[in-house]
Order: structure tokens, then C-alpha cells, then sequence
């Protein structure tokens, strides 16, 4: 009796558990679509919020754009000097180390000479670390400052050593000049710098100038790890950088759809992902020893899923600093090494229709140098060479452009962040 009835009750319950199934189902799927509804939405609004945010620029909103950034900078100072201030005993510790140099360095005594010493040589160690920290964030446009400051540098550096037939550079006016050292000039008693010229004592001659430069570039890669980091340990709540966005939205449409199906910059960036992601450590080193213009997403993703700071900064620093940019060094010395240049410029006349022409600048620029070199500490420039090369002409021109774009753009980014922030409280 007992069994014929289980028998008969089966069947209902399998209706049961199936309706349970289909009921299930059908709130799954009406959550999937309430949410893909509020995605399209949010996305809606970001695209309008971000057409608005792109108008605010100076040859478009020239008074907004300049008030948005004044105000900006009024708020960060603000806000940075109380952040600064609530760390009191680092700020004590600095204010009496401060107090301490600034008496030793006021103070007469045998110590002047090398603290003037001390101080050329930490400004000049600032001054290469500032231009790897901007060649980081690009100069405003992209542009590594490598090819504006730090290889023309190492350019004359080498031009010199071979011309001059030493690396012994009188100081002043090296390193802000080059001029060839006097016959009856002390010898240096670093052996590296001592003797005939070869690639080892040149390489030796920038090695400061290079590391603070690869320095620089390492530092600058900190700002998208922390801000990866604080979004995903939730310290700041709704991030709306727009890096950290896209990146999210690149691992959701890696996981929903098929990488083939990803853009070439999207497979791009998906593959620096994947790279750190299996070998952490020893990915990250690889993406910052070659020129890679994707190593933000390295400083992302080590921050997006809390990798260690010291291993990400590590990894960096010796790849940045050490490797990158002592192949970018002994690239450099080795295309400006003796004969190369005027091999160079010799074959430059075999360019069809335009070689001469091509060769004459150059040449020009060739022979400029050589003559800066040869000039004694007391002449002037403009009395030794009256005529500047065109070359010479056109890249300062490049130069100062680069820089007036880059003041207009952290105007433009300044102001285009304080009406982002003011939208966001205006929709709370």
C-alpha cells in the first residue's frame, strides 16, 4: 500500500521539481536582463558624461576650462596639504632633518666645498629623475622625453669623447655644455675616466644621468598601481578613472566573448594581462625591459589583483633602470661611436631625388658640434658660431611645442577632472 502510493506521487513530484526549475530559470533570466538594461544605461550616461567632459578644453571653453583648473588646483592643494599635515610625526621628523641641513648648510667651514658638490649633484640627480617621471606620463602627448633630453645627451657625450679624444669635461660648463678639455687639465683619478676614449668609458660617463632617467620612468608607473589597488581593496569607492574602466571592461569581454573577436590593441593589452598573471615576478620584468607602451597595464593589473608593492616596484626598477635603459644607452653610444655619424651622413646622397638634400642639415648639424667643442671656457657661443644648423633650429622648435602642449594639457585635464568630481556630487 505504502509503496503503490510512492509510485503514484512520483510523478508530481518531478512536475514540482520541474516547475521549481522553470521558476528559477526565469528569474535568472529577468535578473540577466534587469542588469544588462541597468549596464546599457550606466553606459549611456558615461558616454554622455565623457562627450560633455571632452568639450572642456582650451580652443573650445577657453574661461571654463581656465577657472575649472584654478578651482582644481585650489582644491588639491587643500586637500593634499591636510593629508599632509595629518601624518604629524613624519612631518616632525622632516621639519627637524630640515632645520639640521639647513644650519650645516648655512654654516661656514671646510664642509662648503663638498656640499656644494652634494648639491650639484643631487639638482642634477632631480632634474634627469623629473624628465623619467614625465616621460612616463607621456609629456601630454606620448613622447618619451628619452628622445628630447636623454639620447641627445648621451648623443653629444659620445660625439665629444671621440672628438675630443677624452671624457674629461671641464666643469662648468659640462654637463649644460661640452668642451674639450685643455692639454695641461688635471688628470681624473677615476681610472674609468682616465686613458684613451673606448665604448666602456663612455657608457661610464652617463651612467648617473641614465639611472635616474630609468629611475624616473619607474616611479611614474606608481600612480596607476595605487589607484588599481585602493578600487579593488574598495578604499575609494566608485573610481572613475577612466584606465581602471577600461581595463575592467577589457577582462569582461575577454570572458564573455572570444579573444579572436578582441581588436589587435585589445589582444594587445589582454596579453600583457595573461603574461603577469602566469609568471607575476618575472612577466612584470619582461614587459619593463623592452620599450613597451602597454606597461601601464602591468601597473593595473599588479594593483587590480593586490599584487605585492615591493615585487611590482622591484621588477620595475630593474627593469627600467638597469636593463631598459642600458640597452637604450649602449644603442646610442654605438650609432654616434667614431665614423659612424659621418658614415651615416655620407649615405644619406645615395637617397634617390632627395639625399643632397637630405645630407646638407645633418652636415650642417655635424659640423655645429665640433665647433661648440672646441671653444675655450671664456668665449662666447654667439661670437664662435654665428650660424646655427637648421637641424639644430627645427628641434628646438619640436622641443618648445612639446612643452607648450604639455602646460595645455594638464590645464585641459585639470579642469576636465574638477567637472567630473562636480557632476558626481551633483548626482549624489
Amino acid at each position: 500500500m505504502h509503496f503503490a502510493a510512492a509510485i503514484e506521487t512520483h510523478p508530481s513530484m518531478d512536475a514540482s521539481a520541474s516547475t521549481t526549475r522553470q521558476r528559477r530559470q526565469s528569474q535568472i533570466s529577468a535578473t540577466l536582463n534587469t542588469d544588462e538594461n541597468l549596464l546599457t544605461i550606466k553606459k549611456t550616461q558615461q558616454d554622455a558624461l565623457r562627450h560633455e567632459i571632452s568639450q572642456i578644453v582650451l580652443w573650445r571653453q577657453p574661461i571654463s576650462t581656465v577657472s575649472y583648473a584654478i578651482l582644481e588646483m585650489i582644491y588639491l592643494i587643500h586637500h593634499n596639504f591636510r593629508l599632509f599635515i595629518s601624518y604629524r610625526k613624519t612631518l616632525s621628523l622632516l621639519c627637524l632633518l630640515l632645520l639640521s641641513s639647513l644650519f650645516i648648510y648655512k654654516s661656514d667651514g671646510a664642509h662648503q666645498s663638498s656640499i656644494q658638490t652634494i648639491e650639484r649633484l643631487i639638482f642634477w640627480s632631480l632634474y634627469w629623475l623629473g624628465l623619467g617621471v614625465a616621460s612616463s606620463i607621456g609629456l601630454g602627448t606620448g613622447l618619451h622625453t628619452f628622445l628630447l633630453y636623454l639620447g641627445p645627451f648621451i648623443a653629444r657625450v659620445t660625439l665629444a669623447a671621440y672628438e675630443c679624444d677624452s671624457v674629461q669635461f671641464p666643469r662648468p660648463p659640462y654637463p649644460n655644455e661640452i668642451l674639450c678639455p685643455s692639454n695641461n687639465l688635471s688628470r681624473s683619478n677615476d681610472f674609468l675616466e682616465s686613458g684613451s676614449v673606448s665604448f666602456w668609458t663612455i657608457l661610464w660617463k652617463v651612467k648617473l644621468e641614465a639611472f635616474f632617467w630609468g629611475l624616473g620612468t619607474a616611479l611614474g608607473e606608481l600612480p596607476p598601481y595605487f589607484m588599481a589597488r585602493t578600487a579593488r581593496l574598495g578604499q575609494a569607492g566608485d573610481t572613475d578613472d577612466e584606465e581602471l574602466r577600461e581595463f575592467e571592461q577589457l577582462l569582461l569581454n575577454a570572458k564573455l566573448h572570444n579573444v579572436r573577436d578582441l581588436t589587435l590593441f585589445e589582444r594587445l593589452r589582454y596579453s600583457v594581462y595573461c603574461l603577469i598573471q602566469r609568471i607575476g615576478f618575472w612577466g612584470i620584468l619582461l614587459c619593463a625591459s623592452i620599450p613597451n607602451p602597454l606597461f601601464d597595464l602591468a601597473g593595473i593589473t599588479c594593483g587590480y589583483f593586490l599584487i605585492s608593492f615591493w615585487r611590482f616596484f622591484f621588477a620595475t626598477i630593474l627593469g627600467k633602470a638597469v636593463i631598459k635603459m642600458s640597452i637604450q644607452t649602449v644603442f646610442i653610444i654605438f650609432l654616434f661611436s667614431e665614423h659612424h655619424v659621418e658614415s651615416i651622413i655620407r649615405w644619406m646622397k645615395h637617397i634617390p631625388y632627395y639625399g643632397r638634400l637630405l645630407q646638407t642639415p645633418f652636415k650642417d648639424w655635424l659640423h655645429e658640434q665640433k665647433g661648440k667643442m672646441h671653444r675655450t671656457n671664456d668665449e662666447s657661443t654667439s661670437g664662435h658660431l654665428a650660424k646655427v644648423s637648421i637641424l639644430s633650429k627645427l628641434f628646438n622648435f619640436f622641443v618648445a611645442m612639446m612643452i607648450v602642449y604639455f602646460i595645455i594639457s594638464i590645464i585641459n585635464s585639470l579642469a576636465q577632472r574638477y567637472y567630473k568630481r562636480k557632476r558626481a556630487a551633483d548626482c549624489k
